[in-house]
């Protein structure tokens, strides 16, 4: 059996900004990258057509917006908007209580991974690595933004399982969200929300289930 873990809101609470466009319109302009005119309304706005299920890089909206409709900007280049989303969403990380607990335990029976819906970038390494997880113990730390899937589509459950050696029927995914994490059931893997079992509960539900 393999086990993966949803990031935010499961193993770590993080504050995010409370208006998005202004935050990431903030750093972008500290990094030299002038706004175009309704900034606001048009990082609300979808600009990036992408089937149902797929996760769509923050990254390439933000650009697309500035560009503006494909004018060429060397001040708009994906390395500077990528620092800038890093650092708008860029906040404390609290791990919540029973997390390293939890993880420990799960790596002890077999491979642990991470499976987060997340659009920007390295945030989700950059997380872990700001938390007091040990991410020596994750075999996969998986993001929605680098396998092109969100939570609950089939493939990102397949994804995980993939990177982890195993079939998704022995995955069990752990997460707080019965709509995202709680789509690993269609899947054919087994999901373990954290409102039926608390992550100080986790390594017994584990014992039980070997």
């Amino acid at each position: 059996m393999a086990v993966s873990f949803d990031l935010f809101g499961t193993l770590v609470d993080v504050d995010r900004p409370a208006d998005p466009a202004v935050a990431v319109g903030r750093e972008l302009e500290s990094l030299g990258v002038p706004l175009p005119d309704e900034w606001a309304t048009a990082y609300r706005t979808p600009q990036v057509e992408a089937v149902e299920g797929a996760e769509i890089s923050l990254v390439e909206h933000v650009r697309a917006i500035l560009d503006g409709g494909g004018s060429d900007r060397a001040d708009a280049d994906g390395r500077t908007v990528r620092r800038a989303l890093l650092r708008a969403f860029d906040a404390d990380v609290r791990t919540r209580r029973g997390a390293r607990e939890a993880v420990g335990a799960a790596a002890e029976r077999g491979p642990v991974g991470v499976l987060s819906n997340c659009s920007v970038p390295g945030l989700v390494a950059r997380t872990i690595d700001r938390s007091t997880l040990d991410s020596g113990r994750f075999d996969a730390v998986l993001a929605s933004v680098d396998i092109g899937w969100r939570k609950p589509n089939p493939r990102a459950f397949e994804a995980v399982a993939d990177r982890l050696g195993v079939r998704v029927g022995e995955l069990l995914h752990v997460g707080d969200d019965p709509g995202t994490d709680g789509g690993a059931t269609d899947a054919g893997a087994r999901a373990v929300l954290l409102q039926s079992v608390p992550l100080g509960d986790l390594p017994a539900y584990l014992d039980r289930e070997r």
